[in-house]
């Protein structure tokens, strides 16, 4: 899959991650209205499009669903890595979309050992330059460099 087509992926997955607060459906309902209820060209992720056929390949997708699927099953141990890695930051003080993208992050740092650290970190921080102000990709980029480390230690100890 082409970086292009992650990107794409990772910010669809950041929309429905963010959009998960305060929602107490099952994830497979939230995904399905996510689909149905949004169009965005290819290329403008942030606009909605006005056109019924526009749509999302179904490679973007299946990426999109499987770090949101995966953020949701290992939300307890992503969380708890964060709470170790962000000592001056509760959880709850944290803007929802830094949040959101940190979790998206991490999920692949932990679980998906095929993508390199530096390029998930990198992914995450351009993001967060196009969703986040301007103190979020910095934020990010400090809190995902001790995670990676971290998630490294742990694979060198075991």
């Amino acid at each position: 899959m082409s970086l292009g087509k992650r990107r794409n992926g990772r910010e669809y997955a950041l929309k429905i991650l963010y959009s998960l607060y305060d929602q107490e459906r099952p994830l497979e309902d939230i995904l399905a209205d996510f689909w149905q209820n949004f169009r965005f060209s290819d290329d403008v992720l942030g606009e909605p499009e006005e056109m019924e056929d526009s749509t999302v390949s179904l490679e973007v997708k299946e990426f999109a669903e499987h770090i949101v699927k995966g953020v949701y099953e290992h939300l307890e141990d992503i969380d708890a890595v964060l709470r170790d890695t962000s000592k001056n930051w509760s959880l709850d003080r944290m803007a929802r979309l830094d949040l959101s993208l940190m979790r998206l992050a991490c999920f692949e740092i932990m679980y998906v050992p095929s993508v390199p650290d530096r390029v998930v970190i990198n992914e995450a921080v351009e993001i967060a330059k196009r969703y986040g102000t301007k103190d979020t990709s910095s934020f990010l980029n400090g809190v995902l460099d001790k995670v990676a480390h971290q998630v490294t230690a742990r694979r060198t100890d075991e």
